[in-house]
């Protein structure tokens, strides 16, 4: 029986499950929500091709059981722009449906019959790709100083609202602009190191100003990682986080 505390558990990644077949989506449902993933679930093609062109998704099962089919979603999730690098899982019935997944780009692949065993088995050697797939888009809400210079302006403090690896967002009285260059400054908490990033205003709403950042060194981009899958993981709930401690180095 599924743990019902997992249930209810808010989810730490999203996964769209593609399949028609009523057995199928209750044992691969109850695997993600004991791991505290939101299956969203799609039984047409078509539907499940426009959830894939509107959102990102951490993790995408196929059931190669919808034949033809399969393999067009399988395309299409690698000429996602926000999908492409997202984690595949196929469900295979046959060495050669297997080997066919593989080529068409799965990560990995669930062999018929299925067990809640065997899928979480799949799920617990794959949830350090997804918990970094899920870091890469990952909007981390933090509340720090931060300060916006300008060629030949004077520098504009504000505070920052969150953080992701590609981008940082912050509120200022001051008036700014989009497709302005700059560079901001700031220090995350917990580390030492003095962000001072190159980036490119890409929106402004109000008050609210985003940032997309245009050169980060190679240090403060692991540095960067390093603190967001850490934040990551302190959301994980207890009874997942103690699966993975033994499998994901950063949860030792």
């Amino acid at each position: 029986m599924a743990n019902m505390n997992a249930v209810r558990t808010p989810p730490v990644a999203g996964a769209l499950l593609v399949s028609n077949d009523a057995v199928t989506i209750r044992q691969i449902s109850e695997s993600l929500q004991q791991l505290a993933m939101s299956p969203e679930i799609s039984v047409e093609i078509g539907a499940a091709l426009a959830m894939l062109r509107q959102r990102k998704f951490e993790a995408v099962i196929v059931d190669l059981h919808l034949e033809g089919q399969a393999t067009t979603v399988l395309e299409q999730i690698r000429r996602s722009p926000s999908n492409r690098t997202t984690v595949i899982f196929t469900v295979s019935e046959s060495d050669v449906e297997t080997v066919s997944a593989f080529k068409a780009g799965s990560n990995f692949v669930l062999r018929k019959p299925l067990s809640l065993i065997s899928i979480g088995r799949s799920l617990k050697v794959a949830y350090g790709l997804i918990l970094r797939e899920h870091r890469r888009y990952f909007r981390c809400p933090v509340q720090i100083p931060a300060v916006i210079c300008r060629d030949g302006t004077a520098r504009v403090h504000g505070q920052t609202v969150n953080i992701s690896e590609g981008g940082i967002a912050i509120t200022t009285s001051a008036l700014l602009r989009p497709a302005v260059k700059v560079q901001v400054h700031f220090t995350l908490p917990g580390l030492a190191s003095r962000f001072e990033v190159a980036a490119t205003i890409s929106w402004c709403k109000e008050t609210y100003v985003g940032f997309q950042f245009t050169s980060l060194p190679l240090r403060l981009t692991a540095e960067l990682q390093g603190w967001l899958l850490q934040r990551l993981e302190e959301r994980l709930p207890e009874f997942v986080a103690e699966k993975f401690r033994a499998t994901v180095p950063s949860l030792k």
